[in-house]
């Protein structure tokens, strides 16, 4: 029988490194509202790490609890400045802000993913890359805006890696997928511990 790992999460580029990886995937949005979970958390001054691994958790869980029998994958993405959590901008005036916010300094972007079986956690992970962003000149920014929005609106921060949001950077430590918002290498390691992925 063919492992398939459900996706919680309407994330295209997530689905996209988990099918070239070679993985059968099942997309199921969950029903999370994250914006008014992840200001409960900032509230109680909830860590950044904190906040993406609930965040992944709830998802999981959600779809788990109406399919038992399925692996659930839930993901979340969090942006870390100077203490301060980043989100995905709304307007092109928020992504303009927090690109200036952003720009010559370093930050975090952490991408947690927690599995999910029978409404329950089996695993989780939160990846962390420290990105340094060069100092670009904001000629440079309007056209990198008018040429990438609205697509960067989809991304915490601002930038896909991917695309020309590499040009934002001047430095970047981490693993590159856990950049793009998944820590495959680690998933993949433990779904072939686990024996659903062939050794």
């Amino acid at each position: 029988m063919t492992f398939t790992l459900t996706l919680a999460s309407g994330s295209e580029i997530r689905r996209h490194l988990l099918e070239n990886a070679g993985l059968q995937i099942d997309v199921v949005r969950p029903r999370v509202d994250e914006s008014a979970l992840r200001h409960s958390l900032l509230a109680e001054q909830t860590p950044p790490r904190d906040i993406a691994d609930t965040l992944a958790e709830l998802k999981a869980l959600r779809v788990s609890s109406k399919k038992p029998s399925a692996l659930v994958l839930g993901c979340d993405q969090v942006l870390n400045l100077d203490g301060q959590l980043l989100s995905k901008p709304r307007s092109l005036e928020e992504a303009r802000s927090q690109l200036l916010d952003m720009r010559g300094k370093r930050h975090d972007l952490l991408s947690a993913a927690v599995l999910c079986e029978a409404g329950k956690p089996v695993w989780r992970h939160v990846g962390v890359a420290r990105m340094t962003t060069r100092t670009f000149s904001e000629d440079w920014l309007e056209g990198y805006l008018e040429r990438n929005w609205p697509e960067i609106g989809e991304s915490v921060g601002a930038y896909q890696l991917e695309a020309e949001g590499v040009r934002l950077f001047s430095r970047i430590e981490g693993d590159y997928f856990t950049v793009l918002g998944l820590p495959l290498l680690d998933l993949l390691s433990f779904l072939t511990l686990r024996g659903d992925l062939p050794t």
